[in-house]
């Protein structure tokens, strides 16, 4: 398969953690016989710095024209930390999905055996956890009309939903549940909010159509203590845009390290994967940053376009750094020699060498992946 690639590296350790990612999908393109193509564009902190905006025309019009976007993190703390700001690096990253129909953000959530005791959670409440979250990405508050006051002292932010919006998103979450343990919880305010009285009614009516699937509701905060108390009980977990922020940050520590965790933002003609976690500006540069939630994301990618054995062959690389414990100090602090680019050429080196998959030694896969 051909594939054209844009490459939104963005800000902190965006451009690091990405080229991890480029370098898992370089080697399936090498044992796979594929052509993947990358091609690069600004966006976000740096793309302000040299354009005057975080998503410059000729960014959108290169997403426009590839098959998948790669991106990676946007956030400077010169906009972090100025409340008056203008113009904002995460403002780049909005435009891009609206502009883009990118309306479902999907978020796995995995508890890896071999990180159990990485987590602040028990080990007996996460195991066994494998959660896909859907997050509508395109619309509600974050989107609605902002107001603020002429002598600063109130504001407002609406927050609206169409059936429309509603109904693409639950199909999506329903067909995954298929194929995956049939169960789709929906998290909401309905005791509190119309918008969510309307998801309610429009997602139990597009449940009627699933019979396979069970479906149950969740207030969102009941969910958020569910998510802590009993992670292994979701499946699939659908949700309007400002809960799934929130909650699927809250499900990071499930496994340990919001460095684990992949996304990927869809709509009807465009996708977009990146990592979850922030552009982590204190770490830029110091080959710390932990690159496999953008590694699993170009992972997500190959998916996408129904290469599952390659993205596999990714997941299981991913796996095997996890077992051999060749990952970065967030998830083992003692591991200060272990950088970025390590694991990411580990990785790329176990998914071209598969005649050694059997081997077991950490110190011969750190010899094979140039650690010398």
């Amino acid at each position: 398969m051909k594939l054209n690639i844009a490459v939104l590296s963005g800000d902190g350790i965006g451009p690091e953690v990405t080229q991890q990612a480029i370098k898992a999908l370089n080697a399936v393109a090498v044992e796979c016989n594929h052509q993947f193509y990358f091609k690069p564009a600004e966006v976000g902190a740096i793309a302000i710095d040299r354009t005057g905006t975080p998503l410059p025309e000729s960014t959108l019009a290169l997403c426009k024209d590839t098959d998948a976007i790669l991106f990676g993190s946007i956030g400077h703390p010169k906009y972090d930390n100025d409340p008056k700001a203008k113009v904002r690096p995460e403002q780049g990253l909005l435009a891009l999905r609206k502009s883009l129909g990118l309306y479902a953000n999907i978020r796995p959530v995995k508890a890896y055996e071999t990180l159990l005791d990485q987590s602040p959670l028990k080990r007996e409440i996460i195991s066994g956890t494998d959660i896909l979250m859907f997050r509508e990405l395109t619309g509600g508050i974050y989107f609605g009309q902002k107001e603020l006051s002429e002598d600063g002292n109130s504001a407002s932010d609406l927050c609206v939903y169409h059936k429309h919006e509603i109904e693409r998103i639950a199909h999506l979450a329903f067909k995954a549940a298929q194929n995956r343990r049939k169960k789709v919880t929906l998290v909401d305010k309905a005791n509190v909010l119309e918008s969510s009285r309307l998801w309610r009614r429009v997602v139990q009516e597009i449940a009627l159509d699933y019979p396979e699937v069970s479906f149950d509701v969740l207030f969102v905060d009941n969910a958020a203590m569910q998510l802590i108390l009993n992670p292994s009980d979701f499946d699939v977990l659908l949700t309007e845009n400002m809960f799934g922020d929130i909650l699927s940050d809250e499900a990071s520590v499930i496994g340990g390290s919001i460095g684990l965790l992949a996304s990927a933002s869809v709509g009807d003609q465009y996708a977009l994967f990146e990592p979850i976690h922030g552009s982590y500006p204190q770490a830029t540069g110091k080959g710390i940053a932990n690159p496999i939630a953008s590694i699993l994301s170009a992972a997500m990618l190959l998916q996408h376009f129904d290469l599952h054995t390659e993205a596999q062959m990714i997941e299981e690389a991913v796996e095997k750094a996890l077992e051999l414990d060749i990952v970065t100090p967030d998830l083992n602090p003692s591991n200060t020699g272990i950088t970025t680019s390590m694991v990411g050429d580990f990785i790329y080196d176990y998914i071209l060498h598969p005649e050694d998959r059997h081997l077991n030694s950490k110190h011969v896969y750190l010899g094979q992946s140039t650690i010398i």
